[in-house]
């Protein structure tokens, strides 16, 4: 039983699982007077209830929180190195910020950018003034 704050944590189950070489903790939160715990907040406080682990290697896997109650049950997956973490989807390790971050889309230079749009009003205007002064034949 882990208890700071004014958080209370304790381990309701413990799996030992050596296949994908992680513990499985199913735990118990209770938080009176304060709002349900982050998913860092929790990541820590397992991290500290299992000896030789750290919050990086600590994937939260299900939060569920009880209507008007000040507790909280959850799932956490405690991995033995970063390595074996691969093994959870990628959408997972990125919410906890383990995983491959996804390439952002180059955004066009700003300068580039009003260029562009001030010659792309420019040629309207032009065809306007053609149309207008061959209108009279």
């Amino acid at each position: 039983m882990c208890a700071e704050g004014g958080i209370e944590m304790e381990v309701i189950n413990r799996l030992d699982n050596p296949l994908l070489n992680r513990v499985e903790i199913q735990f118990k939160v209770t938080h009176t007077n304060k709002p349900t715990p982050s998913r860092s907040e929790l990541c820590s406080s397992i991290a500290s209830l299992e000896p030789g682990a750290s919050a990086e290697t600590v994937i939260v896997k299900e939060v569920a929180t009880r209507f008007g109650q000040p507790l909280t049950t959850g799932l956490a997956f405690i991995y033995d190195s970063v390595e074996s973490m691969q093994n959870e989807p990628k959408y997972i390790l990125q919410r906890h910020g383990a995983g491959p971050e996804e390439p952002a889309a180059p955004a066009p230079a700003p300068a580039a950018a009003e260029t562009a749009s001030e010659e792309e009003a420019d040629e309207p205007a032009e065809e306007e003034a053609a149309d207008v002064s061959g209108g009279e034949e």
